[in-house]
């Protein structure tokens, strides 16, 4: 399958560069992958869209304060190092700007010195392994002198760096937001428990995959970057028991479809508590185990997001909805309106 069959025109216009301040004001396409038909609401809407007994899944990673800003001891020159992923203590897998400056044994200092950084392998597309030298507490030390890691695509500033963050962020390990997440309030919520649909939170920590594009022709050639998930005994229950009883599965944004799906597929659709690194790839001619509807936002032409989304409800259909959103003006991307994939045999609420 070529990675052009998933390409749209999107002008640069309905990028979205700030979220609104209301994070349930975004809209909401309602697409319902059995049929391709199209709806169009607020994102508040969603609580007619789901039902008693229905289960609502969630990420709950939390956002890393991951963009450093520090200098390179021989030259001074300013070098940015994006935190990406731990991977042992003091050890992480970085993205660097500019690549060409960091070699092997190359110091980065950051703010007064209290912490520095010596490169000690060099990876592919400007990644960079470092180790962390530093007085006090790590994560407290990048509260202080980190930026939260907008995507490229956003160029304004983010005054509140809590608008990239879900309010029901926890497990702290990401380098970038499940952005689906961020349309929710504590209040809608709760509106949904009221009406008996259950919540749950699964944890993935999104990482590399989401700042590197697919640069090969054929989608089955991509490889996918692992990131790291953990499901609990009481939520993989939970999920279980609703799937057995026919309530629908509704996965917020991708990073949670990824979690439920690696661990369905694996124990013959079944969720089972469990940790450890995923790097599935999904896209059409996949059969879900565990997901029946989405909550996801607007992505990129030719990302592997959109190849999951089309693998959920049909390439023909979800085109169709991009075009379609383009059109009817939508915002795109990690502060924009969102998208929820009506389950197939959804009964007319």
């Amino acid at each position: 399958m070529d990675v052009n069959d998933f390409d749209f025109k999107l002008p640069d216009n309905l990028i979205a560069q700030t979220p609104l301040e209301d994070r349930t004001a975004s809209r909401l396409m309602v697409l319902d992958q059995q049929t391709g038909d199209i709806q169009h609401h607020h994102f508040r809407d969603l609580v007619n869209e789901l039902q008693a007994g229905d289960v609502l899944v969630l990420n709950d990673t939390r956002v890393l304060p991951a963009r450093l800003f520090g200098v390179k001891e021989e030259t001074g020159a300013t070098i940015e190092v994006l935190l990406l992923k731990e991977l042992k203590e003091n050890q992480w897998e970085t993205l660097v700007k500019p690549a060409k400056r960091v070699k092997v044994g190359t110091i980065i200092t950051f703010a007064d010195g209290r912490l520095k950084a010596e490169c000690t392998a060099i990876l592919e597309q400007g990644g960079r392994v470092f180790t962390f030298s530093y007085e006090g507490i790590f994560y407290e030390i990048l509260d202080e002198l980190g930026q939260m890691p907008l995507p490229p695509y956003i160029t304004e500033s983010l005054d509140d760096q809590t608008r990239y963050q879900t309010v029901f962020a926890k497990e702290r390990g990401s380098a970038a937001a499940p952005t689906a997440g961020l349309h929710f309030t504590e209040e809608i919520l709760q509106q949904l428990r009221d009406n008996g649909v259950l919540i749950e939170f699964i944890t993935l920590h999104v990482g590399l995959g989401t700042f590197r594009p697919v640069s090969v022709d054929s989608i089955e050639e991509h490889t996918m970057h692992s990131e790291y998930y953990h499901v609990t005994a009481e939520t993989a229950e939970t999920i279980n028991n609703v799937k057995e009883r026919g309530g629908k599965v509704i996965a917020v944004g991708t990073t949670s479809a990824r979690t439920l799906e690696t661990i369905g597929t694996a124990n013959n659709g079944k969720l089972i508590a469990s940790s450890g690194w995923t790097s599935i790839f999904i896209f059409p001619g996949y059969t879900f185990s565990i997901v029946d509807g989405l909550v996801t936002n607007f992505h990129l032409p030719k990302s592997t997001l959109i190849m999951l989304v089309s693998a959920l409800a049909s390439r023909d259909y979800v085109l169709k909805a991009y075009n379609e959103a383009v059109q009817e003006n939508y915002r795109f991307f990690s502060f924009g309106d969102a998208m929820f994939i009506k389950p197939a045999t959804r009964k007319e609420s």
